[in-house]
């Protein structure tokens, strides 16, 4: 059987509709990597601090959509801080542009990501220290660097939308609950694959949560139409469950 669980990239991944807001984050530098920071208005209730790292899908966590989910987290009083492994260099800044080679820029991608990653975690553990609570969030693109970290003993859960390039190894080497945020429409994570996952969930005894949302495609959870209802509430819903989970694996540490 193929180990692979989630398929690579695909045209879904490279549209998006903008969405409205006004960032509240600020750009700072972690391991020579540029990053997203933001950050809550309160200190936790609990007294220790969560911190998300956030990773996201090819339009980066500087794009608007990405900013304003990593502020809404902030408002739910977590720090967030949000990778920038394209380096100033996201596909929304090409998809324009004619004959624009999108494997290539996918490949340059990968690479950075995968040599910006490690030492990136590590940059934010020194920063935050180890007296904090960490979870991990990936969207599409992001999703397999959550399982990376997810296999060390870094974190107190996990969370994924929409994944892309998952295998079996990825998976069963996560120690943390994981959360599945998922489209019925996917060509990147098809319903087999889906129910792959979950079998090995189960075989595993994982602790683990599925979402499924009917009338959306992969992306809707960063990238959907905020004018069509099922889009939106989807979005929000993903988003809201998200939160939930983090809360549930570090409210009472």
């Amino acid at each position: 059987m193929s180990s692979t669980l989630a398929g690579p990239l695909t045209d879904h991944c490279f549209t998006s509709v903008a969405h409205s807001g006004t960032p509240k984050g600020k750009s700072i530098t972690i391991a020579g990597v540029p990053t997203y920071l933001s950050v809550p208005q309160a200190p936790a209730a609990s007294g220790v601090e969560t911190v998300i790292l956030y990773f996201s899908d090819v339009f980066g966590p500087f794009y608007i959509n990405a900013q304003l989910v990593q502020d809404y987290y902030a408002s739910q009083g977590f720090s967030v801080v949000g990778i920038d492994y394209f380096f100033g260099d996201p596909i929304h800044l090409h998809l324009n542009k004619p004959g624009f080679d999108r494997p290539t820029w996918r490949t340059k991608s990968v690479e950075q990501a995968r040599d910006s990653v490690p030492k990136w975690v590590d940059g934010v553990k020194e920063m935050f220290g180890t007296n904090v609570n960490y979870c991990a969030v990936g969207f599409c693109f992001g999703a397999p660097y959550v399982f990376q970290v997810a296999a060390t003993d870094m974190l107190s859960c996990a969370a994924v939308a929409h994944p892309t390039s998952l295998t079996e190894e990825l998976l069963r080497a996560s120690k943390v609950p994981l959360l599945f945020s998922c489209a019925e429409t996917d060509s990147a994570f098809p319903a087999p694959f889906r129910r792959r996952v979950e079998d090995i969930l189960v075989e595993t005894k994982a602790t683990y949560y599925f979402q499924i949302f009917s009338g959306v495609s992969h992306g809707f959870g960063t990238r959907g139409d905020p004018e069509v209802e099922t889009e939106r509430w989807a979005k929000e819903e993903c988003q809201r469950a998200m939160v939930g989970w983090f809360k549930r694996f570090t409210s009472s540490k």
